[in-house]
């Protein structure tokens, strides 16, 4: 059984980790690497400036890539894994291009649609789409014949089996796949933002801190990019318990 993370667990993590990086600051005793006191002051004093709105534009590309992902993938995936004969046609396509890095396929975005946020969100909305795809097909597909056939027995047709047995058996397996992708895609949407952009917490990482030597500044970024990647990880976890919570007391 998967160990629940509670609150404690967190703070504990959050505490080790800033303990580890005044450690790892005082022992290297260099510019290239300042000590959490000295980063934080200007983390918090930049959220709620220019920081801030590098924040709120990658958070925005990162919530509507996940939107844009779930619109597509989560239906298609549930009518793949009810229909085993199309699946069969589809899945070796699936199985080809779902372990190729989508981040290659940047250059083909830009070409395609033109550099914009779009682009940026629909290269994030590529990658969580697969993964969504493939967990949702998975988990429909492995449901257990009695239970639909005792469902369809009930009178049930292919539409009533969609929202009443195959689309709650697949929301736990939707939010597992997020949680476990949200980290793939902010370390996507970081490569993305470097260039041809003016706003995001990749460019301001790369282009305003890291190029002008800005080192204190450029690690307040990277605290942004990881507080946004921890947040969603946690805001879907949190769904998660209690989608199964709801699911295991129905």
């Amino acid at each position: 059984m998967r160990k629940k993370t509670t609150l404690t667990d967190a703070l504990l993590g959050i505490a080790m980790f800033f303990v580890l990086w005044q450690a790892a600051a005082m022992l290297l005793d260099r510019d290239i690497l300042p000590s959490p006191v000295t980063v934080l002051p200007i983390f918090f004093r930049g959220m709620v400036g220019e920081l801030g709105l590098h924040f709120l534009a990658s958070t925005g590309r990162v919530l509507a890539a996940v939107l844009l992902a779930l619109i597509f993938a989560a239906p298609l995936g549930l009518a793949l894994g009810q229909m085993p004969k199309i699946d069969r046609i589809v899945g070796p396509l699936i199985a080809i291009i779902y372990p190729i890095p989508k981040i290659v396929f940047l250059p083909v975005i830009y070409v395609l649609i033109g550099i914009s946020d779009f682009s940026k969100i629909l290269l994030i909305a590529t990658i969580l789409f697969f993964q969504i795809l493939v967990v949702v097909r998975d988990e429909a597909a492995s449901l257990k014949k009695e239970l639909i056939l005792s469902v369809r027995s009930l009178g049930a047709g292919r539409r009533a089996l969609f929202r009443y047995v195959y689309l709650p058996a697949s929301i736990p397996a939707v939010l597992t796949a997020l949680r476990l992708s949200v980290g793939t895609a902010v370390a996507v949407l970081f490569i993305a933002e470097q260039s041809l952009t003016e706003y995001g917490l990749g460019y301001y990482i790369v282009v305003e801190t890291y190029q002008v030597l800005m080192y204190p500044q450029m690690y307040a970024g990277i605290l942004g990019m990881a507080v946004m990647g921890v947040a969603l990880y946690f805001l879907i976890y949190a769904i998660e318990l209690k989608v199964g919570k709801h699911l295991f007391v129905e």
